[in-house]
């Protein structure tokens, strides 16, 4: 397998011209040092890098115009997409020294036990987003009472960059779960809520709480 390797500084990534197409390098194609920092997720082996540059490299081709252009290869525009942060908000509610969980219905949830929320919206801001997404999922209204965290990851599984909002969030009216995403709700003490989630970084949120 030739791995192919995304080298971006700044928003600028370094590319090669391949048979008349920008395209991503192979190893031999790179004149100056880089440090590997994770793989992509792309079918071809392809790596996230951080170049060492002495300036900046103000002749490479801006990430932000990779779509518009016709000389670009398919790979570099996976690339790009597959390097976009996945931002999401996580709702933690505390009833009665008990934690919400919710086992979706569908996509990366399925059959997983996982906080209420979800993706943001182009241009929502993180409370917002978690408010709609507890309307969606589960039928009813919710109360932010305070941030508990921002937190990074790698995903294992879908080597994506995923940022998440932690807050303590207030539901007071009966949960109606939407089927279409959720498929169960339960209350759990916080060891076993720790102890059920498959995400660590929200097993190490909830630990927070013990």
């Amino acid at each position: 397998m030739n791995t192919r390797y995304y080298i971006e500084s700044d928003g600028r990534i370094f590319l090669v011209d391949r048979d008349g197409r920008l395209d991503l390098p192979h190893l031999e194609d790179i004149p100056f040092e880089f440090e590997t920092m994770a793989r992509l997720a792309q079918p071809e082996e392809t790596f996230f890098c951080a170049p060492k540059l002495d300036e900046h490299p103000a002749a490479w081709l801006s990430k932000d115009v990779v779509s518009s252009r016709q000389d670009v290869a398919d790979s570099v525009r996976d690339a790009v997409h597959a390097t976009m942060p996945r931002v999401v908000s996580e709702g933690i509610c505390i009833r009665e020294g008990r934690i919400l969980l919710v086992k979706g219905s569908r996509g990366l949830t399925k059959d997983r036990w996982t906080l209420p929320g979800g993706f943001l919206r182009f241009g929502e801001d993180p409370e917002s987003g978690l408010l709609r997404e507890i309307q969606e999922e589960l039928g009813t209204q919710a109360r932010i009472e305070a941030p508990l965290g921002v937190r990074s990851k790698l995903g294992e599984r879908s080597k994506l960059h995923w940022i998440l909002f932690f807050y303590r969030v207030d539901i007071r009216d009966p949960l109606q779960p939407n089927p279409d995403e959720i498929a169960e709700v339960r209350w759990f003490s916080p060891s076993e809520a720790a102890d059920t989630l498959t995400d660590n970084v929200m097993r190490d949120v909830i630990a927070t709480l013990l």
